[in-house]
């Protein structure tokens, strides 16, 4: 990498975990891809097209916009309109590096974190999709928990930390994208664990039930049966730590339109996820809630007591859910779900092994997070 590029996980560092460089991000893309999907905090001048034809006008009426004292990270689709931008940047006096394959580039960033206060537990982060997976370890040996389709992140993971990968799990049958866990599976020669109901076609599962554990050295993630998000959707109790897959975020809830968009279908699995949320709140306050997603908390690692979860007035439905309101609950899920995360329908029948990934495959998940609620 030259140094007039910028490795999009050291954009990632530096906006949510380094307060000593600060940094400017400058978004070049047409408008509408801006609003649909962008790294927060950034701004953007639309001037994607212009850049194709080295069109500069735009972008210097612009200048007395940006610092002069702050370095300016340029991002565009996959890198090559944002060189452009850079380079005129530079020649103007700005400190200004292009952010390597763009948009393309900062999708598949992934940041690790010691959770500190659970025992065992290494949480994968990805900043640009909203995805976040684990790495449960006791001893010498780890189980993979959501693991994406990189999964080299995983296996570096491990070895930093002279770990064991000794299964690979999934919560349930993604949606948003495309799961590792088959593969890692399969290259490591280990279990690869997942709730009947969302095994699809898949031949080479080890299904799981509600009561039942998977071992993780000396200790075990018990399986809780949280359906609602999905029919087969777990979550994974470990040690004091809530592995909550997609059933409880931080903010919100998982979905359950994803698997039948009728308003009917919507309407039974959303008040399965409320009994499922019920019995998730009945652990004790202390006990530390790891989601499998996130929107724009700055936070890291992503971690909450359930306690504090019950305490704040951020998470709407989780509200519901204490006050006992299941009608509320359903209703105001029928009537806030966003749009469906991209390509939705095409990941899912890849997870359920029903299509085989093609080249495109990285391109499926790229886009905003959608999977919670509301």
């Amino acid at each position: 990498m030259s140094n007039t590029d910028l490795d999009p996980a050291a954009v990632a560092r530096r906006i949510h975990e380094d307060d000593t460089e600060e940094l400017f991000v400058l978004d070049v893309r047409n408008e509408d891809d801006y609003d649909e999907w962008r790294i927060d905090g950034s701004k953007n001048v639309p001037i994607y097209d212009e850049l194709l034809s080295y069109d500069y006008s735009t972008l210097e009426a612009h200048l007395d916009d940006l610092p002069t004292d702050t370095e300016i990270a340029v991002v565009c689709v996959a890198g090559i309109t944002s060189a452009r931008a850079a380079e005129f940047l530079r020649e103007h006096g700005f400190d200004a590096k292009s952010v390597t394959d763009g948009m393309n580039g900062w999708g598949r960033v992934h940041r690790q974190y010691d959770v500190d206060r659970v025992d065992g537990v290494v949480q994968i982060v990805r900043p640009g999709t909203g995805c976040v997976s684990y790495l449960a370890h006791d001893g010498d040996r780890a189980v993979v928990v959501d693991p994406s389709q990189y999964i080299d992140r995983y296996l570096n993971a491990a070895d930093e930390r002279d770990l064991e990968i000794v299964g690979v799990a999934d919560t349930h049958a993604h949606a948003d994208h495309v799961s590792g866990a088959r593969r890692l599976a399969g290259e490591l020669d280990v279990p690869y664990y997942l709730h009947g109901d969302d095994a699809g076609e898949l031949d080479t599962v080890a299904t799981i039930e509600d009561g039942e554990t998977i071992p993780v050295g000396e200790r075990e993630l018990e399986v809780l049966h949280t359906p609602g998000h999905t029919p087969g959707s777990v979550s994974f109790q470990f040690g004091d730590a809530l592995l909550a897959g997609d059933t409880l975020f931080l903010r919100s809830v998982g979905r359950p339109d994803l698997e039948d968009g009728a308003e009917d279908a919507v309407r039974t699995a959303a008040s399965r996820l409320f009994d499922s949320l019920d019995r998730l709140t009945e652990f004790d306050d202390e006990t530390v809630v790891l989601p499998g997603h996130f929107s724009d908390e700055a936070i890291r690692p992503l971690a909450t007591e359930l306690g504090a979860l019950r305490e704040e007035t951020t998470n709407e439905l989780l509200s519901y859910v204490e006050d006992d309101d299941e009608e509320a609950f359903v209703e105001t899920i029928v009537e806030s779900l966003a749009d469906e995360p991209a390509n939705y329908n095409e990941i899912k029948q890849i997870n359920w092994g029903k299509e085989q990934p093609g080249g495109d495959v990285e391109a499926l998940e790229l886009g905003p997070n959608n999977c919670a609620a509301n």
